[in-house]
């Protein structure tokens, strides 16, 4: 169940990042109160992973695939550019967080 708990996390973690990023800058209702609701549900249920889930391992998880789907999301909706640099880093965190994973 600590992994579904993750896994909510991640999702409401990108809700709150694409919010954030549809609120310039807290200027638009709507996007700066759903940035604050996402979030808040992100920490509530990534509380609840962190309970069987080793801390260095869930933050490594949370944050590499919510780094990876941002900027995917970046790409698709808001028209940002792909560059190698940009997919090579991406690869290294992948591996970095499988790594973790099978270090435990």
């Amino acid at each position: 169940m600590a992994w579904v708990y993750l896994f909510c996390a991640i999702v409401f973690e990108i809700l709150g990042t694409t919010a954030l990023k549809m609120s310039n800058g807290f200027r638009t209702l709507l996007p700066s109160i759903l940035t604050i609701v996402f979030y808040t549900v992100c920490f509530v249920v990534f509380s609840q992973a962190l309970k069987s889930i080793e801390v260095g391992i869930a933050y490594a998880i949370w944050c590499g695939l919510g780094i990876f789907m941002i900027v995917f999301i970046g790409i698709v909706f808001f028209h940002k550019t792909i560059s190698i640099i940009k997919i090579i880093s991406l690869l290294l965190i992948t591996i970095g967080c499988i790594g973790l994973k099978l270090a435990i």
